[in-house]
């Protein structure tokens, strides 16, 4: 638990902002295609302060849309890896600061802390245009009640055995490290970026049949709710399906698959993808040091 100073500093400097009246969320960014207009984005699993996070993408796809409702559904900041190595590059500060930005306009900007930035819900509370729950309802433009939530709360090893998450989480990065090798290696014979490691979840058998548990596991938790359908996030696998009736959306990550879900203003809610090209590594950003405050709710 943070101490009373650091929790009120902490939360004066990453929250500075009052609510706004204002809607001119754009501040002078000139969008890239666009920009679109989606009444709710949501997006999940960026893990800043992490070697594969590709925070240049998410700040590129930002540039492409305006939106009413701004949703992070979990696993934001990863700090599991900052408490084992700081690294952090000048994107990560710029994806904070766009997103201050949004709420500065008037975006409503919801953050619904995950595993890997369990360390949030020290400061659950309203910021302005910001507020940090725990989880959340959506109503959509055609009257439909969604449920929101990280989903790690499903997750049997992270709530049993985190010594083996952890040990897990480990393995898994190795995967994206030699991942991001092997697309270097395809770069420069000329082929698009192709995850590896999403080719080798989706062959072993015990990783798809946890998608398949999780899947169940979440969408019976928003039928006890009432809901008509659920967004989370954590697995890392996007998907829109229908389990009976309910809906169970999964927003994807920034890590691997490049995905959010966008609402559109009569309630349609579609699946989008950065199409990441087979040169982007060379774009990424150089390191900085983390903010002292992102420091301390990482207990460093």
């Amino acid at each position: 638990m943070l101490d009373n100073v650091t929790r009120q500093r902490t939360e004066k400097i990453l929250f500075p902002y009052p609510p706004a009246e204002e809607t001119n969320w754009l501040d002078g960014e000139e969008p890239l295609d666009g920009p679109h207009r989606y009444r709710t984005v949501w997006i999940s699993d960026l893990h800043m302060g992490t070697p594969s996070c590709n925070a240049e993408g998410l700040l590129e796809f930002l540039k492409t849309f305006r939106c009413d409702k701004l949703y992070i559904v979990g696993d934001f900041i990863d700090f599991w890896a900052l408490r084992r190595s700081v690294h952090w590059r000048q994107s990560f500060n710029d994806v904070l600061q766009k997103l201050l930005r949004r709420a500065r306009k008037g975006t409503q900007i919801v953050y619904i802390p995950g595993n890997h930035d369990e360390f949030v819900t020290n400061i659950l509370g309203r910021y302005g245009n910001i507020r940090i729950c725990e989880n959340d309802l959506h109503d959509t433009a055609d009257g439909r009640r969604l449920l929101v939530l990280h989903g790690h709360e499903f997750d049997g090893v992270i709530r049993h055995m985190k010594w083996l998450a952890l040990l897990g989480d480990l393995g898994y990065h190795l995967l994206l490290f030699l991942n991001r090798y092997f697309n270097r290696l395809r770069a420069r014979l000329g082929y698009d970026y192709w995850s590896l490691s999403a080719f080798v979840k989706g062959k072993v058998k015990n990783a798809v049949n946890f998608v398949s548990r999780f899947e169940k596991a979440v969408v019976k938790y928003a039928r006890l709710h009432d809901a008509e359908g659920v967004v989370c996030g954590h697995i890392h696998t996007a998907a829109i399906k229908r389990f009976k009736d309910i809906e169970y959306y999964n927003t994807g990550d920034w890590v691997e698959s490049h995905t959010a879900l966008v609402e559109h203003y009569d309630g349609t809610i579609e699946l989008v993808r950065w199409r990441r090209t087979a040169g982007a590594s060379a774009t990424r950003t150089h390191e900085t040091p983390a903010p002292a405050e992102v420091m301390a709710l990482a207990g460093l």
